[in-house]
Formats: C-alpha cells, sequence, structure tokens
C-alpha cells in the first residue's frame, strides 16, 4: 500500500500543475494574438511531445525501473512550465508546451507501475485510485490557476505549477521505491521484450487483436475528449461569456464527477458489469455527451452534458487500461502502454488541432458532434471485445484468435487486470 499511495500522491501533484496552465493557455494566447486554429495548435503541442517520448519512456522503465523514468519526466516538466511562466509570445508559449509534454510522456509509466504494485485481483480498482486523485487534481488545479493569476498575474501559474512540480520530484526521490524485480524477471524483461516499434508495427498489422482493439479504442476516446477540451473555454466564452477568472470552475465540475465516479462507485460497476461492458457503457455517455453539448442555451441545462462527458471517461479510460495490463505480458507491459499513449498522443494532436479550425470555421458546434462520431467509433470497436480476454496472453493475438475466442464462451469478464504477481 505504501509503494500505492506514493504514486497516487505523484500523479495528483502532477496533475495539479497541468490543469492550472491548460484552461488558461486559450486566453493566454489569444490574448497574443492566436485564432483558434493555433490555439489548438498549442494544446495539441504538449501530445506531439508526449507521442514521441512516451514509447522511449515505456521502455526505459521497463529496463531501467519506473522510478528513473519518473523522476527525469518531473524534471522536465518542470522546466516546462517555468517557460511557460516567462512565454511573451506564441512561440515561447509553444516551446513550453513541447517540453512540458515530454516530461509528461511517463504517463504510461505511471499506470505501469500501478499494474506492478496490484495484484491482479486489484488491478482495475488501483487504476481507478490513481485516476481519481488524478481527478482530484483537475478538480482543484482549475480554481489555484484562475486564482492565482487573477491575484499576482499572468505568469503565477506557471511558477506555482513549476514549485509544485519540484516539490513532487523531491517528495518522489524520497519516497518512491521501485517496484521489486528479481533477477530471473529483469533478465526476461531485458532478454524477452520487443522494442516500442516492434510492438507499434504489431498494432498497426493487427488492428482487430485484443490489446491492439483497446489501444484504438484508448485512442479514438482520448481523441474525441481532449478534441473538446481544446476549444472547451473559447466555447464557453463565446456563447456564455465565461472568462478566465471563471473558467476554472467549470473545469472543476469536470473533474468532481470523475473523483465521485472513481472513489465511489467504479469498483462496484466493475464487479457487475466487468471491463469490457463498463467500456461500452462509458463510451455511449460519452457520445451523448458530446452530441448534446452543443444544444443548450443556458447555463443549466448545460449541466446534463457536462455530467454525462466526464462519468463517460471515468468508466472507459480506466478499464481499457486495466484490460490492455491484462494481455500483455509481465515483461512488455511498459512497453505496450507506452505505444497506448503514444496513439493516444496522435489523436491528441490531431483533434485539438481540427476543432479549434471546425470552431473558426464550421461553427460552435461542429468540434462537438464531430467528437460524437469518433467516440461512437471507438463504441463500434468496443462492441466486438470478447467478455473474456485470455490472461496468457504475450503476444497481440490474430483475428482468428480472438474470433475463436468470441466464439467458444461468452463468460464474464474478471473484474482486474493482467495478472501479475504482487510487488508491494
Amino acid at each position: 500500500m505504501g509503494t500505492m499511495l506514493t504514486l497516487i500522491v505523484i500523479a495528483f501533484v502532477d496533475m495539479l500543475g497541468v490543469v492550472m496552465i491548460v484552461p488558461l493557455l486559450p486566453f493566454y494566447a489569444t490574448r497574443m494574438g492566436a485564432s483558434g486554429t493555433v490555439v489548438g495548435m498549442l494544446v495539441a503541442a504538449f501530445s506531439v511531445a508526449q507521442l514521441l517520448s512516451a514509447p522511449t519512456w515505456g521502455r526505459l522503465s521497463d529496463r531501467r525501473g519506473r522510478r528513473p523514468a519518473l523522476l527525469a519526466g518531473l524534471g522536465v516538466s518542470a522546466l516546462g512550465y517555468l517557460m511557460f511562466a516567462g512565454a511573451d509570445s506564441i512561440v515561447v508559449l509553444l516551446v513550453s508546451r513541447i517540453v512540458q509534454g515530454f516530461g509528461g510522456g511517463t504517463v504510461g509509466v505511471i499506470n505501469a507501475a500501478i499494474a506492478d504494485a496490484s495484484t491482479s485481483a486489484e488491478r482495475t480498482k488501483s487504476i481507478g485510485w490513481l485516476t481519481a486523485s488524478t481527478s482530484l487534481g483537475a478538480v482543484v488545479g482549475p480554481v489555484i490557476g484562475s486564482v492565482t493569476a487573477q491575484e499576482f498575474g499572468r505568469a503565477a501559474p506557471g511558477i506555482v505549477a513549476a514549485a509544485l512540480c519540484l516539490a513532487n520530484l523531491v517528495y518522489a526521490l524520497f519516497a518512491l521505491r521501485e517496484t521489486k524485480i528479481t533477477t530471473a524477471e529483469h533478465e526476461a524483461r531485458r532478454k524477452g521484450s520487443r522494442s516500442s516499434r516492434e510492438v507499434l508495427r504489431e498494432v498497426l498489422r493487427h488492428p482487430a487483436a485484443s490489446a491492439s482493439r483497446l489501444i484504438w479504442i484508448y485512442t479514438v476516446g482520448i481523441g474525441a475528449f481532449y478534441g473538446m477540451i481544446a476549444v472547451f473555454p473559447l466555447y464557453l466564452a463565446r456563447v456564455f461569456g465565461v472568462t478566465e477568472a471563471t473558467i476554472g470552475y467549470f473545469v472543476m465540475f469536470f473533474g468532481g464527477v470523475g473523483v465521485v465516479v472513481r472513489l465511489g462507485i467504479l469498483g462496484r460497476l466493475v464487479t457487475w458489469l466487468g471491463e469490457s461492458r463498463l467500456c461500452r457503457v462509458g463510451l455511449v455517455l460519452l457520445t451523448v455527451g458530446l452530441a448534446t453539448f452543443p444544444l443548450p442555451r443556458h447555463l443549466a441545462p448545460l449541466a446534463v452534458p457536462m455530467l454525462l462527458m466526464p462519468l463517460g471517461t471515468a468508466l472507459t479510460f480506466p478499464a481499457v487500461t486495466a484490460l490492455l495490463s491484462r494481455v500483455a505480458s509481465p515483461a512488455e507491459r511498459g512497453v505496450y502502454l507506452g505505444v497506448q499513449q503514444a496513439l493516444g498522443g496522435v489523436a491528441r494532436v490531431a483533434l485539438p488541432v481540427w476543432t479549434g479550425f471546425a470552431i473558426d470555421r464550421f461553427g460552435v458546434g461542429s468540434p462537438f458532434w464531430s467528437g460524437a462520431l469518433l467516440a461512437a467509433i471507438g463504441l463500434a470497436l468496443a462492441a466486438r471485445l470478447p467478455l473474456r480476454l485470455e490472461t496468457s496472453t504475450h503476444r497481440v493475438v490474430s483475428d482468428q484468435a480472438m474470433a475463436a475466442a468470441v466464439s467458444a464462451s461468452e463468460a464474464a469478464l474478471p473484474s482486474a487486470g493482467e495478472p501479475a504477481r504482487s510487488r508491494r
């Protein structure tokens, strides 16, 4: 439990810094003369850097350990926040976002560390606790960002975020222990694991395989959500007159829903439905939320789609990540989760750029409707997931193997991630 708690604290503080910055970025950029398309590119720049760095972080963590990778990522993030604090042009904003993205590429490493420290029966709940901590950070962070910007000036949020990141690094340095790996396990990782490029090639060649399908579900789901997040402040500003002083409270609502779901009901829903069904339910909620978000013309009814969207992601992403950690071998878990983050990064690059362009060219509702279409594609992929994923899979399975698994049984999916030894 000590390692788990440490990882949860690290994830919470890390998210605190991230979400202090993100809701303010569109306001800072438009004040510097940026269009909606440029705002989308600034949001996407973070994901470009994550796309490039996540597989490398995952491979590094598999070979050298989770702890060194996490410490290095925190140091890079702190530098990015300091650059954001001093940014006086769109170019500097762009560079700061790229540096932050390189530091943020360790998301897959944290997920892998959680998987290492959890038993099979606890994995989905553990990932739920992790995402609950980041959701809690998303509740508090936007308000801190808005208040510090209003009270102490534009540079204050970046300085505070950098200070939090450095404090997080010091805490991790002393409190985080490497997940226990025996000599035999380490040798198996070193000799048996494939490179990120090999795993990525496998995912691209066999999109219907269990691991591949899970990665693609995550990719389209995260793309739909991040495309919405990129223009969410612009939409509220244009339709409802929301400003940088109040945007934090809207983002806080999003995070609050995630905290309640992940801490309150996620474990029970996993036991009741299983991860595969839970993923489908989450994607239905996300699709409906995105499709209906542009319809209300008053803030009160807007609360309904604003509830559905984070509820959908709170159910979908922990379930998908737990299932992926099940089908990946222990030697390649970090690589697979890194590739998941990398392909998710492609979506986090493409969709914010698209939605930033769309809100200027096709109207304020178009980004959300295109996101709903993408989420519906994710739902179609999830509909074909077998209800039981075999735990012995060390490679992504072929289309024929998946078909056989589906036809062989309709057994309920276990309520945990991949089988692994407890490494507390």
